[in-house]
């Protein structure tokens, strides 16, 4: 017991938090929690495994929206990693648009290194090539995860047990958000609209109209919607404002108009008239902590006439003959 109690000294202590821990949830991040330490312990390494005239190197692997900069921003905000750089500017954080040559890293390469010894550059993107020590991957969190952080983001403050049956129509929204790949801007988007109104048929009301709108893109493009929008396709969302639109996410090559009017998904799923007439920006979601992130869209108006003649190439629709 003796030796088990200096091995616990040694490790990093965890603050426990009282029952008032949903009350935060918004303002720390959720699970992650090896990752985190891994991505501490590389940040508070002072032995470069990469050699003393070479940066260390860490990318960071996963899924479009699945967390990582607000993995990497989490992290650097931590104390010990900003005493441990005498400026933030030694901190390299990179998020690559596109692949990178080798030619082109090189350079890159070369500069930090004349920034300063001791700097580290975090990469967030799919290059581990570029990588000196083994990558951190982030996967999606597993269905027990989802469902209890969808609970917590949904009723907050308000005990679940006083609402029966919305913890029955919550399952059936984890169930949804799961087989959307546990979308997190999801998870936070429907969690944002639902505690508006704790009213049973209001969550019935939007629960139908996120399953019509699954099942619409999969009988028209033969994918998931998750899938399409993460590939850069164009949605069908008719099914959330009751008017044929198409919902592109903004990338870098598609930039956010200025110009165009501003509609957030809580509002427009929950009052379709505020629908602006032509073109306008859909935001899915805002980050409420760090970096901030907003999820913008660009949502136009589709003909119906194909609305059911717009399979993706190479996809069959559902019910089409092979």
């Amino acid at each position: 017991m003796a030796e088990f109690v200096v091995l616990l000294g040694g490790c990093e202590r965890m603050c426990c938090r009282p029952y008032d821990v949903y009350l935060y949830t918004e303002s720390f991040m959720f699970g992650r929690h090896a990752e985190k330490q891994k991505l501490l312990s590389f940040l508070l390494e002072h032995n470069n495994p990469a050699g003393d005239h070479a940066i260390a190197v860490l990318p960071i692997i996963g899924g479009a929206a699945i967390g990582k900069k607000t993995l990497v921003t989490h992290v650097c905000g931590d104390e010990r990693v900003r005493s441990r750089f005498s400026s933030i500017l030694m901190l390299v954080v990179i998020e690559f648009s596109s692949d990178v040559g080798d030619d082109d890293w090189k350079k890159l390469h070369s500069f930090v290194i004349k920034m300063a010894r001791g700097s580290k550059i975090i990469i967030v993107r799919r290059l581990a090539r570029f990588g000196s020590v083994q990558p951190i991957f982030l996967g999606v969190m597993s269905y027990d995860e989802l469902r209890y952080l969808f609970k917590t983001l949904v009723f907050r403050s308000v005990d679940p047990a006083e609402h029966p049956r919305l913890v029955q129509i919550a399952d059936e929204f984890a169930k949804l958000l799961w087989n959307m790949n546990g979308s997190l801007v999801a998870t936070n988007s429907y969690a944002d609209v639902l505690r508006r109104n704790l009213d049973i048929q209001f969550w019935r009301c939007i629960l139908g109209k996120g399953s019509k709108m699954v099942r619409t893109n999969l009988s028209i493009y033969g994918v998931h919607p998750n899938t399409l929008i993460h590939q850069g396709h164009p949605v069908d969302i008719t099914d959330f404002a009751l008017h044929p639109l198409s919902m592109t996410p903004y990338s870098v090559n598609v930039s956010i108009k200025k110009e165009l009017p501003s509609v957030t998904f809580g509002d427009l799923i929950t009052d379709p008239s505020v629908r602006p007439e032509g073109d306008f920006t859909l935001i899915a979601w805002e980050s409420r902590i760090p970096p901030y992130k907003s999820f913008p869209n660009f949502v136009t108006s589709r003909p119906q006439d194909t609305h059911q003649a717009s399979a993706l190439p190479g996809r069959k629709r559902q019910g089409e003959p092979i």
